[in-house]
């Protein structure tokens, strides 16, 4: 049975977008690998008109147990439904491919496979908000998944996240991937051991020798605003765990911690 597309509308939209979102992301299910078992979308339209790029569209879908993510932004809710459109295709189209390459089926996949569009489109410009009005308005927490860098690849572009917090399974060690560098990709951890102590990986990706530094959240926030970053890999003080403090589209933060 399919499911039924949730869609939330948020701030001064017409609420018949919500019927054109939820259709044209019911359409694309067929390309799914395997039955999705939910999906939602939210559409917001933040009010300043000093955004250039006010609507943000974001899709997630579950499935058979697998999430998928799409975020787009764009100065129309037409607009933003429809790069939502376009970005979710490919999106399920890779989430294909590496079902695939899980199974076995293609031994020859690579990941560098992928990287003709990584990162995909240009970065997002977020809203300029004075560093004295900014708050940490999102708090994510959650088990960090213990995978090699390939699987935090996957997992990063699936999600359309520009960096992925996990736990590297050679080493053990909290790491972020992120886009940076001549390979694209750079690994961040937070006591780095050695490059010969990761678990085997093919992607192209250069590795950080720094540590994360140990600081308190406000610390974190003070030091992302000095930087001028557009996230920042720390360990908390109480536990010593990778966390992950960043800047959101509206200007303020988000910030990511594991589960103890």
């Amino acid at each position: 049975m399919t499911p039924d597309v949730h869609v939330k509308v948020r701030g001064d939209l017409p609420p018949a977008l919500a019927e054109r979102a939820g259709r044209k992301v019911k359409r694309l299910f067929g390309l799914a690998h395997r039955p999705v078992l939910a999906a939602s979308v939210r559409l917001s339209r933040h009010g300043n008109p000093a955004m250039e790029q006010p609507v943000v569209a974001q899709a997630n879908l579950d499935v058979s147990g697998r999430r998928l993510r799409a975020q787009v932004v764009a100065p129309t809710a037409e607009e933003a439904i429809d790069r939502l459109d376009a970005k979710l295709r490919r999106q399920l189209e890779r989430s294909v491919l590496h079902w695939e390459a899980r199974r076995g089926r293609w031994t020859d996949v690579d990941p560098a496979e992928w990287r003709h569009d990584s990162p995909s489109g240009q970065p997002t410009r977020r809203f300029s908000r004075l560093e004295d009005e900014r708050e940490i308005v999102r708090r994510k927490c959650y088990s960090l998944a213990r995978s090699t860098v390939d699987d935090a690849f996957f997992e990063m572009h699936l999600l359309d996240y520009d960096f992925h917090l996990f736990t590297e399974s050679g080493t053990g060690q909290d790491s972020v991937l992120y886009h940076a560098g001549p390979t694209l990709h750079r690994l961040a951890q937070s006591t780095p051991p050695g490059p010969h102590r990761l678990s085997p990986f093919r992607l192209a990706v250069t590795v950080s020798g720094q540590p994360a530094p140990i600081l308190a959240t406000n610390d974190a926030v003070d030091r992302l605003g000095l930087l001028g970053l557009p996230f920042l890999f720390f360990l908390d003080l109480d536990h010593a765990r990778g966390n992950v403090l960043y800047h959101r589209y509206d200007g303020h933060y988000g910030l990511i911690t594991p589960v103890v």
